[in-house]
């Protein structure tokens, strides 16, 4: 479960974990009755909607082994972490299995499950390390006046400058004060789509 590698889909991230799991689940005999996938959330956050499902379907008894590619995947609250593999899946009778961190919970004489406590605590560390440096990033960024976002608001297009700051696209910026002098005029938003969709003027995007 990641929110690295942002793309159209599911990122490489999330492929590759697959690809990995569905290895380790044939090379052990599993049989894998579903994958429970959060692209895009922070693993810090328990309510993600994959989790809730899995959670879910562990207490009604559809699933008896968990598997997840490390123990940073499945989450990074150490305290949370922790109550759903001491507690929660054992209550259940729900093997757990952190593949690449050799922890399984059928196996308690291991050093993977020794040393568990650590290295939840660890990844809740780098997750809250990581997110200070992403903001001091971007801060440092607003400061510098760089621009950040993937995209320019419609009737500009990226520059090319070092700051990446948005400039004027003239084809789009007609577009634009077409729809303001409309708009202002009292034209709806619905009417102003339409007209422009008759006329063939292409949305944003497209």
């Amino acid at each position: 479960m990641s929110q690295e590698d942002e793309r159209a889909g599911e990122s490489p991230s999330i492929e590759n974990q697959k690809k990995i799991l569905e290895k380790y689940a044939h090379e052990n005999g599993f049989e894998i009755v579903d994958e429970y996938i959060d692209d895009g959330w922070s693993g810090t956050n328990f309510n993600r909607p994959g989790v809730q499902r899995l959670l879910e379907d562990a207490k009604n008894g559809r699933i008896n082994v968990i598997i997840v590619k490390d123990l940073s995947r499945f989450g990074r609250n150490y305290i949370e972490v922790g109550q759903y593999t001491d507690y929660l899946f054992p209550t259940y009778n729900i093997r757990f299995i952190a593949a690449g961190d050799n922890v399984d919970s059928a196996t308690t004489e291991n050093s993977g499950m020794d040393m568990t406590p650590i290295m939840n605590v660890f990844n809740e560390w780098h997750a809250a390390n990581t997110s200070k440096k992403i903001k001091a990033v971007i801060e440092a960024n607003a400061k510098e006046g760089i621009y950040r976002s993937s995209y320019a608001p419609y009737g500009y297009i990226k520059g090319d400058d070092e700051k990446r700051l948005p400039v004027i696209d003239s084809e789009a910026a007609a577009n634009v004060r077409r729809i303001f002098e409309m708009r202002a005029s009292g034209v709806s938003p619905n009417h102003i789509a339409q007209t422009f969709n008759d006329e063939g003027i292409l949305p944003p995007g497209d």
